[in-house]
């Protein structure tokens, strides 16, 4: 029985494949494929994309997720300490 980290780890490689294999590169996503999952597209490619090459490999949609892990936590932590708990 897989734990959680290994089920989380395995949703992020399946999502960032499901949307990458739509359209050329499929260990890439371009901006068409990020733009199904994502707001503001071009700004956010333009801070993902550190290899400059108007795509997002893996290890870049890594970065996404785990910043918008952490924005979360930040923002559910926030929300705890208004409430007092």
């Amino acid at each position: 029985m897989p734990i959680q980290l290994e089920t989380a780890m395995d949703t992020m490689i399946r999502t960032f494949h499901r949307y990458s294999s739509k359209e050329g590169d499929r260990f890439k996503l371009s901006k068409g494929e990020l733009n199904c999952s994502c707001n503001k597209i071009d700004k956010i490619m333009q801070d993902l994309d550190a290899s400059k090459d108007n795509k997002v490999d893996f290890n870049e949609f890594v970065v996404m997720v785990a910043a918008l892990t952490v924005a979360c936590n930040d923002y559910f932590v926030e929300q705890l300490k208004k409430k007092g708990k």
